[in-house]
Order: structure tokens, then C-alpha cells, then sequence
């Protein structure tokens, strides 16, 4: 017999119950490693209105739905999920400063710009492959933390430096990459 999917209402009960506090009072909610896993991000996690941090990396996610509510959302973890687009993140747009969404199958960008306060996308491991969709970090003006290595954009440039220099050359804003600090003159 098929284990069923964990929910979001179930993993924050379970969390409420571990932590003994409310989990619409607190900042810092941790819902990665779930056994079984969550497979789907519900209105649920919208009951979360103090969160600035939350984590679902290591589930079966595989959109980004149910966040409207979070307002106070700062840092969103999804990392090792099977997430295809990043679409659905835009409703926290206002409040959003990082993204930590590596080990993905994301391989376009389309509305990554409705993230004007992002600061810090870790977006390594996933399956990026063209300069247009890259580009698309442009209309992130806050952007300076970026890590993208493992995706097959940096994987067919001819070298480290060559990856390092396009990236840099293309994103005017960024002062460090792949945990590396960018050097302009």
C-alpha cells in the first residue's frame, strides 16, 4: 500500500506539536524532510502571516502555490524538490529577499523580475541552459548573491573564467557568485 502524501496542514500540526508554540506566531518554520513527503504547497501554509523564513527543501513539491497569505515572508527554502517554474513565487514579491530553490528541474525564468527585493537566489543544480532565460536576472535590481552552478548554461561554457566573466558581464549588479566575490576594475 502507497504511503499518502503529507499535507501542509498536517506537517505545521506536527510541527506545532514538536515545538509546542503556534506556528502563526513564529518567524522560523522548518517543514523540509517530511516522511512522507509534501507533494503539494497549499492555502495552508497562508495561515503562516509571521514567518519570515520558511523551509519545504527535500519533499516532492513540484509547484509553488498557497504563499499568497505570508506577507512577512523573507527567505523561502525549496531546494531538492521537483519544481519546474517559478511561477506562484511573485505572490510574496514585496517581502521576498531570498531564494534558495537548488536541485530543481527549473529551466526557465519567466517571472523571476516580480522579485525586485531579491538579494540572494541559490539556484544551483537545475536545468537552465539558454542566455535569454539568464538574463532574465536583469530585472532583479537588488540581485548580488547569486550561486547557479551544475546548470547546463555554466556546464557548456568553455571554462570556469569564461561562465564567470558572462555572468558577471550580464548582471552589472551581482557582487558575488557561485560563493566567489566578484572582482570588477
Amino acid at each position: 500500500m502507497a504511503l499518502k502524501p503529507t499535507t501542509c496542514k498536517e506537517a505545521i500540526a506536527r510541527w506545532e506539536k514538536q515545538k509546542g508554540e503556534s506556528a502563526a506566531d513564529a518567524k522560523v518554520i522548518e517543514l523540509q524532510f517530511q516522511w512522507p513527503p509534501i507533494e503539494k504547497m497549499d492555502g495552508a501554509l497562508s495561515t503562516l502571516v509571521s514567518c519570515e523564513k520558511l523551509s519545504l527543501s527535500s519533499n516532492m513539491i513540484d509547484k509553488i502555490a498557497g504563499i499568497a497569505g505570508m506577507r512577512n515572508l523573507k527567505i523561502l527554502s525549496l531546494g531538492r524538490n521537483y519544481i519546474k517554474s517559478l511561477s506562484g513565487v511573485e505572490t510574496v514579491a514585496d517581502s521576498l529577499e531570498e531564494l534558495w530553490i537548488s536541485y530543481n528541474p527549473i529551466d526557465k525564468l519567466k517571472g523571476i523580475g516580480a522579485l525586485k527585493n531579491l538579494r540572494v537566489l541559490y539556484m544551483a543544480n537545475n536545468a537552465v541552459k539558454e542566455w535569454v532565460e539568464f538574463n532574465r536576472l536583469q530585472e532583479c535590481p537588488a540581485l548580488r548573491d547569486l550561486v547557479f552552478t551544475g546548470n547546463p548554461i555554466c556546464e557548456n561554457q568553455p571554462d570556469i573564467d569564461t561562465w564567470r566573466a558572462q555572468a558577471a558581464n550580464r548582471l552589472q549588479q551581482i557582487i558575488k557568485l557561485d560563493g566567489i566575490p566578484i572582482l570588477r576594475d
